[in-house]
């Protein structure tokens, strides 16, 4: 039977979303997309569909790392690009802290809070960068940025430098990462008065995402929950999901063939998650992809907020695990954000300021009210 882009519900006919009703949509073409968005990705020819990754998991590990590197780098100078001529953030403090990991590398600390004279505690927000674990700097634009905004609500803000499973902290590979988080939370949680911190939540966007998911569950298992107030997971990028079958990813994370090719795509992530996991054996580990976490795993963690994107392909990977965190008991809020790509909310701060702030402020409620 010839394939249709029509499903008959209910009666009606029903157009799929996105690539999923016409294979021939580009991020420029779907009528879902948000013009601005459109706008700001097209002047830097990112308004189409991104190409696939010139290289496969079953490449050489070289090869992949060496592909990656040069994605590293376009990433940069996109986040340069979009961060360009926007004027500081006023009013921010900025230190360092070097702290040893439980490896014996070290760990920079990036720490940003408003200037002024109160003495009172604030919240903290312990920040992990995206990147898919693999690529980015805490360092970049983009996150300093971030860190800046979020430090301007009022709150003590602390970027970790972790190390990445390629690129410029690299090559080191799962569970590096998430054995730096997990450092860097407990330093934090060890000096919230020295800090000035009264609270400590995770955020995280992406592979940012994962880690703080991931540091989340590492905390329990642990018997160290007591460090974390509230977990802040922005667009996660948490199944591993990305080498599997059309008919694997319709089944259960239809976003990953909708949205393939807006922004990032599949082709690109595949590599990454093989990078991340060279020998594929956690591939169910909740600590490598979180989506897997059991009720069990979930069960009396803090409160979370989940966001999503409606043209991101891991939309449905974090709509997922909301629903397993509600299932397991835990206070968790869901919030999507229609119209844009992956991690829309932390690079448009000129073309969508408006999207950007609510996202910040949005953090700044969660942390009062956890």
């Amino acid at each position: 039977m010839e394939k249709t882009p029509f499903s008959l519900v209910s009666d009606s006919l029903v157009t799929l979303p996105g690539r999923l009703g016409n294979p021939n949509f580009e991020l420029r073409t779907d009528p879902r997309s948000d013009p601005r968005m459109v706008a700001a990705m097209a002047a830097f020819n990112l308004d189409g569909l991104t190409a696939p990754s010139p290289v496969s998991p079953r490449d050489p590990l070289e090869d992949r790392l060496k592909f990656l590197a040069a994605a590293e780098s376009g990433f940069e100078a996109l986040f340069a690009g979009l961060m360009a001529e926007l004027p500081p953030v006023p009013g921010i403090l900025h230190s360092t802290e070097m702290i040893t990991g439980v490896d014996g590398n070290d760990i920079m600390l990036y720490i940003h809070r408003p200037k002024g004279e109160s003495t009172a505690a604030l919240p903290g927000v312990l920040h992990i960068h995206g990147g898919g674990m693999t690529l980015l700097s805490t360092s970049g634009p983009v996150y300093s940025r971030w860190r800046d905004e979020l430090a301007a609500t009022g709150m003590v803000v602390i970027g970790v430098e972790f190390r990445n499973a390629a690129s410029v902290h690299g090559p080191h590979p799962f569970p590096a990462g998430l054995n730096d988080c997990t450092t860097a939370l407990e330093w934090v949680h060890s000096n919230r008065e020295l800090l000035g911190i009264s609270k400590l939540i995770l955020a995280g966007e992406s592979g940012g995402a994962n880690l703080a998911l991931a540091t989340t569950i590492k905390a329990k298992r642990n018997g160290r929950l007591k460090a974390i107030d509230g977990v802040y997971a922005l667009v996660p990028y948490i199944s591993g999901a990305y080498g599997w079958s059309d008919e694997d990813k319709a089944r259960e994370f239809p976003s990953l063939l909708e949205n393939d090719g807006y922004f990032i795509n599949c082709s690109l992530n595949e590599v990454i998650a093989s990078v991340y996991d060279p020998e594929g054996i956690n591939t169910n580990n909740p600590l490598c992809w979180p989506y897997w976490a059991t009720s069990d795993d979930l069960a009396d963690l803090p409160p979370h907020v989940i966001t999503v994107n409606e043209l991101d392909i891991f939309r449905d990977e974090g709509l997922s695990y909301y629903r397993k965190l509600a299932q397991a008991g835990v206070n968790v809020t869901g919030r999507s954000i229609t119209g844009v790509c992956h991690a829309a909310e932390v690079m448009f701060r000129k073309s969508m300021p408006d999207m950007y702030l609510s996202t910040i402020h949005d953090v700044r409620a969660f942390a009062n009210r956890v």
